[in-house]
């Protein structure tokens, strides 16, 4: 399981890079629209059936990259404060990158 959660990495992360990339500090990316946006073909290349079944990956992604002081999680619009973990975070998310 540790390399498909590399190989899902690898497939996640342009989807992820790009979308944050695409907007300006404050806007926001729902973690839905990374898997939403793979083909057909990366979507079989995981080994899932649907976008849906990859949602665990990409919240534990941008959870990381929330570590990295690269991303900031928000919930009902406010940043979800240090110490929380990601267990601990129930109901929808929003993510946008740090503004520099």
């Amino acid at each position: 399981m540790a390399q498909a959660r590399v190989y899902h990495r690898d497939i996640l992360m342009p989807h992820i890079d790009r979308l944050l990339s695409s907007r300006e500090y404050p806007k926001t990316i729902c973690p839905s629209e990374a898997p939403r946006a793979l083909t057909a073909s990366e979507l079989r290349a995981t080994g899932t059936s649907t976008w849906r079944d990859l949602m665990p990956e990409v919240r534990q992604l941008l959870w990381q990259m929330r570590q990295q002081g690269t991303v900031e999680i928000l919930q009902k619009g406010l940043p979800v404060p240090d110490g929380i973990d990601l267990e601990d975070v129930k109901g929808p998310v929003r993510a946008r990158k740090i503004h520099a």
